[in-house]
């Protein structure tokens, strides 16, 4: 969903011609899997932090376009709202210093970024969702002004019989709202983290991804409120679900088949089971032809994969030499409070990744698919004090499990992968004293908001001024 498209409006053929594009794609896929043609590694890791610009009041600033005249790609790209924006950290291989030389040059972006958005009179804020949005601003007049973003909604709409999208969220408190497009995609923003992986056991990261996910998304939880309800420690949760609900075949929205999902179930063979399952299940959403690219660059399937969000997303893309490799994009996390705060959290997915593929074999019947998934929206709405099964099958708090081993596991996944044990214990170790304050980002604004009330304005201005000093959220005062 990252390249621009050439037109956004389709004919009943040109479904069926991508369609079968896809088809094909998918089955070189598939006998690339098999005959070994895919990448062996080595493991890399990189991430996308997405964030919004906001003005003097801390309202949402619908200035993307000017800023990306000044800081453009590959560094900086657009998203669906014009007061958010996507940072790319280039990858590293994860290995010796690689989760320093990570922090490093995501700081480094995020420094020159701060300083882009005030030239264009704006201030840039990594949060899950920016407390002072509200309905009237994600309306279409600032939708970023692309073709793609104008055919997403469009076909959304269509695949939904031009129903309204109807949001019904219930934690703390209750919120209902209705809206007759998809810019309430645009509420939420997150930072996802790349993991390139060996093809062959590709699944098996991808299982332990799902299994990851509860412990990840409670402990990074950081958007408590949405239009001034209080939620979910991580609201991006049903938010993003609900804002671009479509199903598959047959619009069937409500189950395992919805475009935005936690998935079907554990994988067996292979991650190319995924793309299987993309072709059969969901049919196209933005059905742009490339006559001119051969198979082998996969355009089609890619561009299919990218209209269905899955929390833990199969990529397909290109080493340097053309080789074909796999990878897998974590999608839970919110924008995080800190850069360290993001690294550390990046090293506890990384860490717990790779931890639980040290025993694969035994993930599917240590921890079932289904409690994966039920850890998954338990954690997302309750964060730290989510009640969560684990692999010795007992229900304990988040909160416990990380201070109670599972820190330990993430560590020595770590080093598995080939990085240093002090950094990897330097970074874990900010996720231990945030669990152990009780203090995430979802935590900090709810303490903000009991002290001082419902002053939106004032709570983003005070988030703000913390995430200027770079210090992670469990010092925030």
């Amino acid at each position: 969903m990252g390249q621009e498209i050439s037109r956004d409006r389709f004919t009943p053929a040109d479904f069926e011609r991508f369609r079968r594009r896809v088809a094909e794609e998918t089955a070189l896929l598939e006998a690339w899997q098999r005959e070994g043609h895919l990448s062996a590694g080595p493991a890399m890791g990189g991430f996308e932090l997405e964030a919004w610009l906001v003005d003097r009041r801390m309202r949402p600033a619908p200035r993307n376009q000017a800023f990306l005249e000044k800081m453009g790609p590959p560094e900086a790209t657009s998203e669906l709202a014009l007061f958010n924006l996507e940072l790319n950290n280039p990858p590293q291989r994860l290995e010796g210093p690689g989760l320093r030389h990570l922090e490093t040059s995501l700081r480094g972006i995020w420094e020159r970024a701060c300083d882009t958005a005030r030239t264009v009179d704006a201030r840039l804020v990594s949060i899950g969702i920016l407390p002072t949005v509200d309905e009237a601003a994600l309306s279409p007049r600032n939708m970023t002004p692309l073709k793609r973003y104008r055919a997403l909604n469009e076909q959304v709409l269509r695949l939904r019989g031009g129903r309204p999208l109807r949001l019904d969220i219930v934690g703390r408190e209750h919120l209902q709202s209705v809206h007759r497009d998809v810019m309430l995609e645009s509420a939420a923003t997150s930072f996802q983290i790349h993991f390139k992986v060996p093809a062959q056991r590709a699944h098996w990261f991808y299982n332990a991804s799902l299994a990851a996910s509860a412990v990840v998304v409670g402990c990074g939880a950081n958007a408590p409120f949405l239009f001034g309800h209080d939620l979910w420690d991580e609201t991006r949760i049903p938010l993003f679900e609900q804002s671009v609900e479509v199903g598959g075949y047959g619009n069937t929205a409500q189950g395992p088949l919805r475009r935005v999902t936690f998935g079907s179930g554990y994988l067996r063979h292979g991650l190319v089971e995924c793309f299987r399952e993309n072709l059969e299940h969901y049919p196209p959403l933005l059905p742009v032809s490339f006559p001119d690219t051969p198979p082998e660059a996969l355009a089609h399937l890619r561009l299919h994969n990218g209209t269905i969000w899955r929390w833990n997303r199969p990529l397909v893309g290109f080493d340097a030499d053309g080789t074909p490799h796999f990878r897998i994009e974590h999608r839970v996390l919110a924008g995080p409070p800190s850069i360290q705060d993001a690294v550390a959290n990046a090293a506890l997915y990384y860490g717990l990744a790779m931890g639980l593929c040290m025993a694969p074999e035994r993930l599917a019947r240590r921890l079932p698919f289904a409690a994966a998934r039920d850890n998954f929206y338990q954690a997302a709405r309750l964060g730290l004090a989510a009640r969560i099964q684990w692999l010795d099958g007992r229900r304990r708090s988040l909160r416990a499990w990380l201070l109670g081993g599972l820190l330990e596991l993430a560590a020595d996944g770590l080093t598995g992968l080939g990085l240093d044990r002090s950094d990897a214990e330097a970074y874990l170790e900010i996720v231990h004293r945030r669990a152990a304050a009780r203090r995430t980002g979802a935590g900090w604004q709810r303490a903000w908001v009991a002290r001082h009330g419902r002053d939106m304005a004032g709570l983003t201005r005070a988030y703000l001024e913390h995430q200027t000093t770079q210090r992670p959220v469990h010092e925030w005062d």
